[in-house]
Formats: structure tokens, sequence, C-alpha cells
């Protein structure tokens, strides 16, 4: 074959490759348009297109090639991953979802300073104790913040558990409905006041997909799960 024979045919597949590139490109933009990925599939035609179209005078580098398969494949990887992570978390979320629902019916002890009595009922809760105490005040406030009763309570152990039988300080029961505790620690004539944890009664749970945490709602009202302490 001639020179000028040689330079006519690589006019030509220039030509052809131009108008596949400007097809490829127009297909892509329409794909990109509706919201369509290029694909693998999609990938490997354009890539054999531009094989077929190229210029025998000027063939393209294969390292070029190497590289184009490499970037594929490292976004695939990725896609995958990611794919796989979704997968995992929608699993965790959904275990999560179940092992809370074990929870209803239960009494759970959680960081709180308020709990709900029931008519001719008890309220029960706990408290950490530190070193050097000896007894413990408790304190009972309805919501308006007046003083509804006090009663002590020996230390015992790290941990000393109360028990407040819903009456007031005249020994009549208290009416239902939510009330608030503040705890102190009496010890070498001072005192110390302490966060206290209260029971709650189980009703429901609620999982919030957007930050992955459940939270138990309870007869005191709605209690996050990572501040459950003790499961009774």
């Amino acid at each position: 074959m001639s020179y000028n024979s040689i330079s006519s045919y690589a006019a030509q597949t220039a030509a052809a490759a131009a108008a596949a590139a400007s097809s490829a490109s127009s297909s892509s933009a329409g794909a990109a348009n509706s919201g369509l990925a290029l694909t693998q599939s999609d990938f490997l035609q354009l890539l054999t297109t531009q094989l077929q179209n190229q210029d025998p005078t000027q063939p393209t580098n294969p390292s070029q090639f190497v590289n184009e398969f490499a970037a594929l494949s490292e976004v695939s990887g990725i896609t995958n991953i990611s794919n796989s992570i979704g997968s995992l978390t929608g699993s965790m979320s959904s275990a999560q979802l179940l092992s809370g629902t074990n929870l209803i019916g239960h009494t759970v002890i959680a960081s709180g300073s308020s709990a709900a009595l029931a008519p001719g009922g008890s309220v029960t809760g706990a408290v950490s104790v530190p070193a050097g105490t000896s007894s413990l005040t408790v304190q009972v406030t309805d919501a308006s913040g007046q003083l509804v009763d006090t009663f002590s309570v020996p230390a015992t152990g790290t941990t000393t558990p109360f028990t407040w039988n819903g009456t007031t300080t005249s020994g009549a029961a208290a009416p239902a409905g939510v009330y608030n505790f503040s705890v102190a620690a009496n010890g070498s004539g001072t005192q110390a006041a302490l966060t206290p944890q209260m029971a709650y009664q189980v009703n429901s749970v609620t999982f919030d997909p957007t930050s992955n945490s459940l939270t138990l709602n309870t007869n005191g009202g709605p209690v996050p799960l990572s501040s459950v302490s003790q499961v009774m």
C-alpha cells in the first residue's frame, strides 16, 4: 500500500473514530441526564469501538488501556465495598431493633431523675455510692418543685438501691403522676449530690435510622438505650 493510500485510510479511520466518540459522548450525556451510570459493559463497548477506529499510523498507547482498566477496576471495587457496607449497616440496624423489642415489658435501670408513680404503687431507683458514704438522703418533689417526701437509705456496696413507697411526709398516699428525685451522699459530716438512676417499664421502642440509635418508650418517658445500665 502506498503512502497516499495509508494517509487516505488514516483520514477515514480518524473520521470514523471522531464519529464514534461523538456518538459515545451523546450516549453518555443522555445516560447522565437520565440518572444512569456508565456500566462495565458500556465501558468495554466504548473501548472496543476505540480500538476498531484507531488511526493505524498513530495507534493508541497500550499503557493507556491498562490505566483505563485499572481505573474501572478501582471504581468497581469501591462500589462493591460501598454496597457491602450498606448491606452490613442494614443488617446491624435490623438486629438492634430486634434486640430492642425483646425489652418490651421489662423493667430497665437507666440514668434519670424523674419517674412515674402508678396509683397505689411505688418507685424504685439506684445510685452509685462513693467511698466513705454512710447513708443516702432521697428527696422527692412534684412537677411544680414542691417537696413531697424525704427519706434516708443506708449505703450498701458501690451501688445502693432505694424505693419510695409513694407516700408524702404526712404519710398520705401521693397522687399518681411523674415525680423528680434527688439523692445526696452523707459521710464524714458532708453531703455530696449524686446522679440517680430510675427504674422504667418499657412499653415500646423507636429506632432512628439517621443516627442508628434506639430509644425505649417507657412509663417515665423516652429513654436512650445507651443510658440503660441494667435490665430486670
